[in-house]
């Protein structure tokens, strides 16, 4: 299933629903809707009924007791605020390249190749992540705010799970039975504040905490339509020109890996997003190129939808 959070307009007077795209991606279920149940109050909630609640949408979905057009909501993220929200960084050619580019931020003087860049031991060894803003999340066709301390701004080209089950020590193996379902990540960064900080020994900080900066969407697509993520083909789009292209075959540690490293001696709870890292390519840093206000970006991933956001710079 294709599992949204929308806000409805006229009869019930923006309020906020969850469903799923019927067939052709035009029409919605309205799970809110079509029944009282308190598993349908809001993607949380049904994340939480574990098997029996996806039993009772798909029923839903089936029998289309209240559809609605698709294009006459607000689509939000699908988790408007994720009980956690962790961003890793698997993908080599993305630390490789990025890693190449400092020198345009001052750190060094020119680019550097690639292949020669220094990559720690640790990062071979475990997938690295950090914890990010839940409350900074938006949806697709959302604007994204560009913070007022910043002069570089970036996208990034991600995608990541949500976890469906509770549990801690969770093994390699098992680890893809706790995923509930996947989704587009746009990691947005203010890249010039993200290097200030950065060499104080912490962070990311503000350099991705900021309104609006984490983008999900533009739907939640559970783990059964698209099993082991080992080939998805990953684009990004801004103002329409393809700026970036990759796979996810070519993550380092897969999301198996991630899992259960991060559970190790810790509990890993529903509803909580945990992010791949940028695809090879997937960001203006390792092209040298950044984002300038009103531009739109479009990522897409196949499978998963296409994530579209505009940004706005304050006058």
């Amino acid at each position: 299933m294709k599992l949204v959070t929308f806000e409805t307009n006229g009869e019930t007077n923006g309020e906020r629903h969850i469903g799923a795209l019927r067939p052709g991606e035009t029409e919605i279920v309205d799970f809110t809707a079509a029944a009282p149940s308190p598993m349908f109050r809001d993607m949380l909630a049904l994340i939480d009924a574990g098997e029996a609640g996806l039993e009772a949408a798909e029923g839903l979905l089936r029998r289309a007791p209240a559809v609605v057009p698709l294009a006459g909501v607000r689509l939000l993220a699908p988790m408007p605020e994720p009980r956690q929200m962790r961003d890793c960084l698997v993908f080599e050619q993305h630390v490789r390249q990025a890693r190449a580019n400092r020198y345009l931020f001052g750190q060094g003087t020119e680019r550097l190749d690639p292949a020669k860049v220094d990559v720690p031991q640790a990062w071979y060894e475990q997938p690295v992540y950090y914890k990010g803003n839940r409350f900074s999340v938006i949806g697709t066709e959302t604007d994204v705010r560009w913070p007022r301390y910043a002069e570089m701004l970036d996208y990034e080209l991600e995608f990541g799970v949500v976890i469906g089950k509770r549990g801690a020590d969770i093994s390699r193996a098992d680890a893809w039975s706790h995923i509930y379902g996947y989704m587009i990540f746009n990691d947005v960064s203010a890249r010039d504040a993200q290097m200030r900080e950065m060499p104080a020994g912490l962070g990311p900080a503000k350099g991705k905490d900021f309104d609006t900066g984490n983008v999900l969407g533009p739907w939640l697509v559970t783990a059964d339509e698209i099993g082991r993520p080992d080939n998805l083909t990953m684009v990004a789009r801004i103002n329409n020109e393809e700026w970036s292209r990759g796979n996810s075959g070519t993550m380092h540690h897969d999301f198996g890996a991630i899992i259960a490293h991060i559970s190790a001696s810790e509990t890993l709870h529903p509803g909580e997003f945990i992010g791949s890292g940028t695809v090879g390519g997937g960001c203006g840093l390792e092209l040298g190129r950044f984002l300038k206000p009103d531009d739109v970006m479009e990522l897409e991933v196949s499978g998963l939808g296409v994530l579209r956001n505009r940004i706005v710079k304050a006058g």
